[in-house]
């Protein structure tokens, strides 16, 4: 079973790191086989930043070439050197600094100062395939002209980083094959460990639930009501079945 970290903290203000916690959730029984750190988007973005296009000039060694100066929110505008047809001045642009590591797929490649047909170039001005965010490479991505230079491309795009547990549950422990399950029995073991009453569980808030009607009833006989004191069912309608959305 897959448990996030993240899923975790919408039900526990939790304050500890996922490696302790991992040894915290095995002592309680919920053993961890494995752990993987999550990025919705591969490297995070982690070094690329917004930028705008200073001025934009034909390269003067290649056709299909310009070469630009980019402001990326520090004192000195960079000489970058990009082959997109629609590359112009007064542009907000994604821009992988010098150092940045780009993915595709299992392949990667490192953002180097370089001189392309004799011209410096200290970065890359991306296109939306060449960050992971989509397929195109139509040309650069350009942000509407409210966007703040020296953004974060992490933090403009949201990127989500998150820590996988994969715990090996056995079949007694089917009170935690859900996040609020595992909360649960968290909560207790991390009140053994750091004092009664420290951590409690965070329910989601379920005042809006409402019954849209009663023409889909089911009939619950219990028959043994000291075995069984309580057992209720729902019956849900409208259900599309399709893709899981992102």
């Amino acid at each position: 079973m897959k448990i996030s970290y993240n899923w975790l903290k919408n039900y526990i203000k939790l304050d500890v790191e996922p490696l302790t916690l991992s040894t915290i959730l095995t002592d309680i029984g919920l053993e961890v086989e494995g752990m993987e750190k999550y990025q919705s988007v591969k490297g995070g973005l982690e070094g690329i930043v917004i930028g705008k296009v200073v001025s934009c000039e034909q390269h003067p060694n290649a056709d299909k070439l310009s070469v630009t100066t980019v402001d990326i929110g520090n004192d000195e505008l960079l000489p970058i050197v990009c082959g997109a047809p629609n590359v112009e001045a007064g542009q907000k642009v994604v821009v992988a600094t010098v150092g940045t590591v780009l993915y595709n797929g299992d392949d990667s490649f490192t953002i180097k100062k370089a001189k392309i047909r004799g011209e410096v170039s200290e970065g890359m001005i991306c296109a939306e395939d060449e960050l992971g965010l989509g397929t195109s490479h139509d040309g650069i991505i350009v942000l509407p002209n409210d966007t703040e230079v020296g953004t974060k491309a992490s933090q403009y795009f949201k990127i989500e980083e998150d820590v996988i547990f994969e715990i090996g549950l056995t079949p007694n422990r089917s009170d935690a094959t859900s996040h609020i399950g595992t909360a649960r029995d968290l909560v207790a073991g991390l009140n053994h460990l750091y004092g009664k009453h420290t951590y409690s569980l965070l329910l989601p808030n379920v005042d809006e639930f409402k019954v849209d009607n009663t023409s889909l009833n089911i009939d619950v006989f219990v028959e043994d009501s000291v075995a069984c004191p309580r057992y209720s069912g729902i019956s849900i309608s409208g259900i599309k079945v399709g893709e899981s959305p992102d």
